[in-house]
């Protein structure tokens, strides 16, 4: 028995040490990290430079309360991300993880909306299925009921738009056509609420865990920020999971010019060295806000030194090593590789995703998109029948959480195509366990 619990009774073995793409458990066995832990290992395990930098600022302090000191890391690593941003987000605001980056963008937005008179602006829309955090602030964003509807009667629910599952649409519309059906809702939406009391939209870029590394058609984009803009209502991009270069850009918004009001950062962000997010915003924003009395809001270890400094020591090894770049290129490969396994296991019915965050899902019929038997659990076993092999995912239900199975691929953005090949290896071993255990055909 264990004095610790989080979300079930499962047990793992106890983890020894981690290097590169690479895990070890007290036992001796090896894990190839197939998923960065939750999609933050963006620069991998114990890299040495970042533990350096953690070091060397342990050895002047831990903690500076913001209310007392500036910090150094915390000032270099605000300019650092500032400089990374689409022009006009400057302004920088950090927390401990991706869910308080959401809370704080949320109310920042309903802060400067009421110093601009706009005291009837409070909702923000937001997508079904999609995660934005676990606080109740950020649930009440998320679209996805096994997590939301315990706690539907302690929350102010926001209204929800489709996701743009493109992909799932049986359709004679064009891509392009798909994407600017998916982005009207939004407009219908707005117009359904009254855009006098609509704060704003908040967009996974690529979806997370909700979607499964969902990609909107490219006409989506401009179209939904053309809709903000038209009644003025703030855009604010959830890149906790896309962010740091995991889509092959620093930023996801990036692949499509898009400069969103707002951004919300963490996990590759600090690269799970230290808990570290971030708020980015608009310079008057913030402005307008300071000079109304200040941003009614904040966190004990906002800024907190040691996690800036191993924050500005991932930065700058993203760039060293060109992580970005890494990302983009290993990306297309290893989306290649998943792709081909189509060809082996008819119940893979779609692919997709940016860089190295990629997914693939399982489906009944490719042509009908009809998921496999809830019964089989596949979203969970297949996982369990890699974990044993020594390859880690991440999986989730795909459709609202309740039916559905996708599987994330999203190693560090180190990785080699040798260790492509490697991962893939034991990705096909599992497949092939499981469609066994399921009865489902692959050929000889």
């Amino acid at each position: 028995m264990s004095n610790l619990f989080y979300q079930s009774r499962q047990l793992r073995p106890f983890l020894d040490r981690a290097e590169g793409i690479y895990m070890y458990d007290t036992e001796g066995r090896r894990y190839i990290d197939g998923s960065s832990g939750a999609m933050v290992s963006n620069i991998g395990h114990s890299n040495p430079n970042v533990l350096a930098a953690m070091r060397a600022q342990m050895e002047k302090s831990t903690f500076g309360y913001r209310l007392h000191f500036r910090t150094a890391p915390s000032e270099d690593l605000a300019a650092k991300t500032a400089s990374l941003m689409p022009p006009g987000l400057d302004r920088v605001f950090f927390v401990s993880g991706g869910s308080e980056a959401v809370e704080s963008a949320i109310k920042l937005a309903r802060q400067y909306a009421v110093t601009q008179g706009q005291e009837s602006r409070w909702k923000v829309i937001s997508r079904f299925p999609s995660y934005h955090g676990c606080t109740l602030g950020a649930l009440a964003l998320t679209g996805y009921d096994p997590l939301t509807r315990p706690f539907d009667p302690m929350m102010r629910g926001m209204p929800k738009i489709a996701a743009p599952t493109a992909y799932l649409d049986r359709d004679n519309l064009s891509d392009e056509q798909r994407g600017l059906k998916y982005a009207e809702l939004l407009r219908d939406e707005i117009l359904a609420q009254g855009p006098e009391t609509v704060l704003a939209f908040i967009m996974e870029p690529v979806g997370g865990a909700s979607t499964g590394a969902l990609v909107a058609p490219d006409s989506y984009y401009g179209r939904v920020r053309e809709i903000c803009d038209e009644f003025g209502i703030l855009l604010i991009y959830d890149e906790v999971m896309t962010g740091a270069g995991r889509t092959g850009r620093f930023l996801a918004a990036e692949h499509w010019g898009i400069t969103p009001d707002l951004v919300a950062l963490s996990k590759g962000f600090g690269g799970g060295y230290a808990p570290l997010g971030a708020m980015v915003a608009r310079g008057d924003m913030v402005e307008a806000v300071l000079d109304a009395g200040g941003f009614l809001h904040g966190f004990t270890s906002a800024g907190n030194p040691l996690s800036c400094a191993a924050g500005l020591a991932v930065l700058l090894e993203i760039e060293r090593l060109d992580l970005v770049g890494n990302a983009a290129r290993m990306g297309d490969i290893l989306k290649a590789r998943l792709t081909a396994l189509m060809d082996r296991f008819e119940f893979i019915g779609d692919v997709r995703g940016k860089g190295l965050l990629l997914a693939f899902e399982m489906m009944a019929d490719r042509e009908s998109k009809a998921p496999l038997p809830k019964a089989l659990n596949a979203h969970s076993r297949l996982v369990e029948l890699a974990y044993e092999r020594g390859l880690i995912l991440y999986s989730r239900r795909t459709r609202g959480g309740y039916e559905g199975d996708h599987f994330i691929v999203a190693p560090p953005l180190i990785i080699t195509e040798a260790q492509i090949d490697e991962m893939m290896e034991i990705l096909v071993a599992a497949l092939d366990a499981f469609a066994q255990e399921a009865g489902l055909a692959v050929p000889a």
